[in-house]
């Protein structure tokens, strides 16, 4: 697979750039510091392995905001409509049903408003789709490993502007209440889609907001933003690309600036389709597809051999 060279993180505002703004009489502002995991070398280890019969095809993952060590992670298409909870080492403490929505193409996870769940219906491998769906849900309680539900507090039907896209990665912009969608693209070409005030009762049509040049091969399969807002990752097969965010700026503008490339080699792992950041940004979690899947954690630091 034929890679492009990748644009660094912190690059200078373009000269030309810097003299429109000082035309205008208006201060260019400070420069972006390099997200910590582009920093040096990122450590690995395995925290553990999913070894639930439940886990088949994971395919998307965050964590829990309120419960600390814990992450969700659901299925991709063919499975029921539910969620799995499981620990860093992999345990599941929860398998729990989602009443009032249907898996047809599940791909990644978010936090959403007010630390609630949302669940991103939205791939479309034959490009077929008239809408995608997102639904929220209040974050579970975590009872006991059995089996529990949850009703679906919002359904939002989302249709693209321009023609069906498949897609794997969901953000939530939590400063603007905007639900963000990133196309999946093997040209390397991904697509940004935002949806500013979703409706629950009708569909809304998801506005473009910019294109990444990632790299021929580059498909983005999933993505998260920090805890703290800081930091945005969009996963492939092979790496994590990471974007530092300004305070008060949304998703999709932080997008548009220059990103890094974290030195990290995800393609090891196996069919890599989730990615969740820690609070802080300053790490992350991945699990492959697959019986007795290996979750990951990701830090900054000297790299060491995984176990």
């Amino acid at each position: 697979m034929v890679l492009a060279a990748l644009a660094g993180c912190g690059a200078s505002v373009p000269e030309s750039t810097l003299g429109r703004e000082r035309a205008a009489g208006t201060t260019a502002k400070p420069a972006v510091r390099e997200p910590a995991l582009c920093a040096a070398p990122l450590r690995v280890r395995v925290t553990g392995r999913v070894t639930s019969p439940a886990a088949r095809e994971l395919s998307g993952l965050v964590t829990s905001r309120s419960r600390p060590g814990v992450l969700w992670t659901h299925n991709d298409s063919g499975d029921s409509a539910r969620l799995l909870a499981v620990t860093t080492s992999g345990r599941t403490v929860a398998e729990v049903s989602l009443t009032g929505a249907q898996n047809v193409d599940w791909e990644d996870i978010a936090t959403g408003p007010g630390g609630a769940l949302l669940v991103g219906d939205i791939g479309d491998n034959d490009g077929e789709r008239a809408s995608v769906v997102v639904y929220r849900v209040p974050e579970p309680r975590l009872t006991g490993p059995g089996r529990s539900s949850v009703a679906v507090a919002a359904r939002y039907q989302l249709r693209y502007p321009d023609g069906a896209r498949d897609a794997e990665a969901l953000l939530f912009d939590r400063a603007s209440g905007a639900i963000v969608i990133v196309t999946k693209s093997f040209g390397g070409d991904a697509r940004v889609y935002v949806a500013r005030r979703p409706s629950g009762r009708q569909v809304t049509t998801l506005r473009r907001s910019g294109t990444l040049a990632l790299g021929a091969g580059e498909a983005v399969t999933a993505g998260d933003v920090s805890g703290d807002g800081s930091t945005i990752a969009l996963r492939t097969y092979d790496r994590a690309f990471v974007w530092r965010r300004r305070p008060g700026e949304t998703v999709a503008a932080a997008l548009r600036r220059p990103h890094c490339s974290a030195d990290a080699d995800l393609l090891r792992e196996g069919q890599g389709e989730a990615l969740a950041l820690t609070g802080d940004g300053r790490a992350f979690f991945t699990v492959p597809e697959g019986p007795r899947a290996a979750l990951r954690r990701y830090e900054s630091g000297s790299r060491v051999s995984e176990r």
